[in-house]
Formats: structure tokens, sequence, C-alpha cells
């Protein structure tokens, strides 16, 4: 009998490999995978690749729910070696997936001039749209390689996260749960099956002190945790979806949404989404949480 069978058993975990145009979601992409349990890295060199899969498989570090990379244009020459490395992870006893993240122009261009953020090969004087033009180029034959191009054009980053959520967490049985805060300012979040309002409870935006803290830092957690009101609504809430998931786990579905507003989408949602996370991870494994405003 070969001794390899056992360590081939504890090298299944997937290995996924992002990359794509700069502003098409591989950042939130890998915050995805990351909540999902992945182990992430942004910005690798292709050339070790197969030694973060070794490094990460070889004995004593107990189950791997994933391995997720990123690279992109910033490798620049490196991407050439993109297909030795991924050939090199197979012969490892990995079964890598690259995954190509993609998007118009059109779309890429209004993203950039809502973030404000340079693209990475803007530096030498090209202009966005050069740039642009130039990474499609350099980042042709990964796409043509590829096992999966996922065009983000009209997609949002609530929809992105989901997606993976829904493909890369299916290994784990049950409802995937998504618990995420919104400010109502800016609308109600798309796909969500249930919709809390808490605009009724006390808000710590109104004390200077706790105004530039958010709901997942002590100070705001401390003062919601002891208003009655919100002890109650938390309470409310859970005794609500304690009644009503069973019901949607007896219907196959693998994944729901709960979203819940405030008024700027910073302290009250996200305390309640926080804490309702925080209680259905100790009896549930894919439990995520999703904070627009923070975002």
């Amino acid at each position: 009998m070969s001794t390899s069978e056992p360590r081939d058993a504890e090298r299944a975990a997937p290995m996924v490999v992002l990359t794509g145009l700069s502003g098409a979601g591989k950042t939130v992409a890998l915050r995805a995978f990351e909540d999902l349990g992945f182990y992430c890295v942004d910005n690798l060199p292709t050339e070790l690749l197969p030694s973060l899969y070794r490094a990460l498989t070889d004995g004593g570090r107990g189950a791997l729910t994933g391995i997720a990379v990123g690279v992109d244009v910033r490798s620049q020459g490196d991407l050439d070696r993109m297909p030795e490395a991924l050939a090199r992870l197979a012969e490892s006893g990995a079964d890598p997936e690259l995954v190509f993240l993609e998007s118009s122009d059109a779309v890429l261009l209004k993203r950039y001039a809502y973030t404000r953020r340079r693209h990475p090969l803007s530096d030498d004087g090209r202009s966005l749209r050069d740039a642009l033009a130039e990474e499609r180029r350099r980042l042709r034959p990964l796409l043509a390689i590829a096992n999966r191009s996922i065009d983000t054009s009209e997609t949002n980053v609530h929809q992105l996260r989901r997606r993976i959520a829904t493909e890369y967490g299916a290994a784990s049985e049950g409802l995937t749960l998504m618990f995420e805060s919104f400010a109502y300012a800016r609308g109600l979040p798309p796909d969500s099956d249930f919709i809390f309002d808490a605009r009724c409870l006390p808000n710590p935006h109104w004390d200077p002190r706790l105004r530039p803290f958010s709901g997942r830092d002590e100070p705001v957690r401390e003062f919601l945790g002891n208003q009655a009101l919100v002890v109650q609504y938390l309470a409310d809430v859970q005794r609500f979806l304690d009644v009503w998931l069973p019901r949607f786990e007896s219907e196959d579905k693998g994944y729901l949404t709960v979203a819940i507003g405030c008024t700027g989408g910073r302290h009250r949602s996200v305390y309640l989404a926080e804490r309702l996370a925080e209680h259905y991870r100790a009896s549930r494994e894919q439990v995520l949480t999703f904070h627009r405003e923070l975002e």
C-alpha cells in the first residue's frame, strides 16, 4: 500500500489563484474567501505559488479550508511564469483554479473616478484609458488559460461576495448566512432575504465621543450593549430567525442574507450584524458579515 494516500487526502484543500483587471473586484473576492476561512495572500510572486502550497499543506497544520492567492499586473514579467507555476502546483497534488475578474472599460473608469485610486500602470505617465488598455494586453494570456472568468460590470460588491460564498462555500453543508449592515440614506441592499430597521434605537452618532467609532469598536459596543431597547431588539431578531431559518434550510436554500439598516450604517446596524453573526457562529459553520458603508 502506498503511504502517500493519507498525505494526498490532507492536501485536498482547494487552491484558487485570483487575477484580472485592477478595479474588477479582486480585493473584494479575496475578502470573501477570507470570510470562508481560506488562507489568503495578495500580490504573491507567481513562482512562489508551489512553495506556498507546500508550506501550508505539509504536516502539522491541521485541516485547511482552502488557499486563495491574488496575482495581478504588478507582478509584470512574472506573469509569464503562470502556466509553469500551475503545472507545478498540479504536480504537488493541488488542483489549482485560475479565476479571472474582468469588467468593461466604462465601468472601470467610473469606479476609479468614484474611489480616486491610481491605476498601478499610470505611474509611467499613461492616461487611465491607456493604462487599462496596457493592462488588458499584459493579462490577455492569463485570460486565455483561466478556468473561469467573472465579469463584474453589472455586479456590485455585495453580489460578488455572495457569488464567492455560494460557489466556494458549498463544501460545508447547511445554510450560509450573511449579515449585512447598511445606511438607509444609500438605499436598500439588493438580494436581501430579510431587512430589519434599527433606526428606532438609541444612536451613538449623537455622542461626540462615540461618533468617530463604528459598531465594531468597543466604546460603541459597550454603549449599545447597555441599552435596554437594543438588548430587546437583538433578542427579538434572534427569536425570529431561530424560528424561520430551519424553514429555509428545509427548502435546500444555500445562501440567506439578513440586512440591518440604520441612518448612517456605521453604528447600530454594524453592531447588530456583528452580534448576530457571533451568536450564530456558535452553531453554524458558514456565517459571514459585510458592512456596506465601512468597506
